[in-house]
């Protein structure tokens, strides 16, 4: 999120679809096998909260504007960039130490 933060400009979109843990829905037995699914194979996978996805997103100066109900249990998650996060530049990285 932080590579869309730096590069949308005020005002851009970025969409996020799939499904989410949210503190004040009840997952859905197909997510939470789906998310038992994916931890099994790894850890570190797993259904993201939303929540924690969205305070990633405005640390990035992205804002989350909108929640969309999908198919299938899952969400669309749309965010507009609000600030223009800084961005070391190739020559900027080449000056660091």
């Amino acid at each position: 999120m932080s590579l869309a933060g730096s590069r949308l400009a005020t005002g851009g979109l970025l969409v996020l679809y799939g499904p989410y843990r949210e503190a004040e829905v009840p997952l859905a037995v197909s997510n939470a096998a789906f998310d038992e699914n994916l931890k099994s194979r790894d850890p570190a996978w797993g259904l993201r909260d939303r929540d924690a996805v969205a305070a990633v997103g405005k640390a990035a100066g992205l804002a989350l504007t909108r929640r969309i109900e999908m198919p299938a249990n899952n969400l669309m998650l749309l965010f507009r960039q609000v600030a223009v996060a800084p961005c070391a530049s190739n020559h900027d990285a080449a000056a660091l130490p």
